[in-house]
């Protein structure tokens, strides 16, 4: 929890990323001890590896400096964090009252096999499989023409 909340406040992106990443390992550990292996692995290999990769990549590719810090700085003041704040608090009540209405008890949950995971995202899900990349694809393609230094010619302050 410590590491989410650093990823939350830390003005650095790279450290933040970094935090993250102890975090996105803490929720893979809380699905091995919640007796699913399969996914804790899908957590490490998929989010803590490959994605975390990707954001570094992309924060490497903007070149943000000390411009970036000290906006992050003024997006850290209290008043921003009234609204999230608030939110947090109603999600927070909400599975609160979840937990004690069920008795902390999953109904309905079954083990699932590697397998019908890929038969299933590869099959009646494909279509989301396929938007959600094509969504990450264009996120990254706007990242590098953000981060691009202008070429001689060009205008700077093009829009």
């Amino acid at each position: 929890m410590v590491s989410t909340i650093r990823v939350i406040t830390h003005v650095n992106p790279i450290h933040a990323l970094l935090y993250f990443v102890i975090s996105l390992f803490s929720v893979a550990l809380i699905f091995y001890i919640l007796n699913a292996p399969y996914v804790a692995a899908l957590e490490i290999i998929l989010y803590a590896g490959a994605i975390m990769v990707l954001f570094i990549f992309v924060i490497m590719l903007l070149n943000l400096g000390l411009d970036a810090v000290e906006e992050e700085r003024q997006r850290l003041r209290f008043r921003m964090w009234r609204g999230p704040g608030l939110l947090t608090l109603i999600l927070i009540i909400e599975i609160a009252w979840l937990v004690l209405r069920n008795g902390g008890a999953m109904s309905g949950a079954q083990e699932v096999s590697p397998k019908e995971v890929g038969l299933s995202l590869f099959g009646p899900y494909i279509l989301g499989v396929e938007v959600a990349s094509m969504l990450l694809m264009t996120g990254l393609i706007g990242a590098y023409h953000l981060g691009r230094p202008s070429r001689r010619g060009e205008r700077e302050d093009q829009s």
